[in-house]
Order: C-alpha cells, then sequence, then structure tokens
C-alpha cells in the first residue's frame, strides 16, 4: 500500500519539494504499522530502510540508554539510504502502535538524483546527527 502524499506534505524533511514531487515521494515510499513494544530496527544489524513516523511515538536507545523519542513527522534510517551494508546505529522501539512510511535505498537514488534538494535535506539531517553523537 502506498502512502498518501497528503500525510507527506507536512514533514520537515520533505517541506522543500512541490506537489508533483511529493507525490512522486508518496508513491514510492509503503506504510508498515508495527505494535507498541516491537523493535523497528535494531543496533548493530544491518537495514536498508528509511522510515517517517506519520502517527505514534517510538524511542531511540543507543546502548541500552534512551536518547530521544521520535513522533509524526520524525525519521529514522538515514543513513541505510546512503550506506550500504551499513549497521544500525541505534534501535528504535516503539512506545504506542505506530504508522511508519518507508523506503529503500534503490527507490530513493533515482528520487534523489531527480529531486536534489532532498538529498540536501538528508545531508543536513546526518549533519546534525553527527553533531549530537556522544564522544564527538
Amino acid at each position: 500500500m502506498s502512502v498518501s502524499a497528503d500525510l507527506l506534505r507536512d514533514i520537515p524533511f520533505l517541506r522543500g519539494l512541490d506537489d508533483r514531487a511529493i507525490e512522486e515521494v508518496a508513491s514510492s515510499m509503503r506504510e508498515r504499522r508495527v505494535p507498541a513494544g516491537q523493535e523497528v530496527v535494531r543496533q548493530g544489524e544491518s537495514g536498508v530502510g528509511f522510515f517517517i513516523v506519520l502517527d505514534g511515538e517510538a524511542e531511540v536507545g543507543i546502548d541500552g540508554q534512551t536518547r530521544r523519542t521520535l513522533g509524526p513527522g520524525d525519521h529514522f534510517g538515514e543513513i541505510a539510504l546512503v550506506a550500504r551494508d551499513s549497521p544500525r546505529t541505534a534501535t528504535v522501539t516503539a512506545r504506542t502502535d505506530l504508522q511508519l512510511a518507508g523506503m529503500t535505498p534503490w527507490v530513493f537514488k533515482p528520487l534523489a538524483f531527480k529531486h536534489p534538494e532532498v538529498m540536501w535535506a538528508l545531508l543536513e539531517t546526518l549533519a546534525q546527527r553527527v553533531s549530537e553523537t556522544p564522544g564527538r
């Protein structure tokens, strides 16, 4: 099932896109539902998905410590879009039932070349995450 473009319009990561580009992103993403208490991704494991939280809350943990809570509009898994076979840097667990929009790198790459503003938003996000990394 593809994701509704209306759900993506207010996502900060995608705000720079025009309506046509948002429609294209929406049609390339797939909806995923995760029940409360279930891990979405686990630190150290490989992963290929990038996710945007559409509804619900998730907890981000690094080395067993909660680092932040994610809610609608937040996203995770950005590294998986650009770093092939890179292990997950955090565990994300559903605090409530979650509705996610997911994308794989093989879908993201052509989209990024066609809409470079998406890649720029991704780079800004990655830079922010690196600056927040403990011990940096």
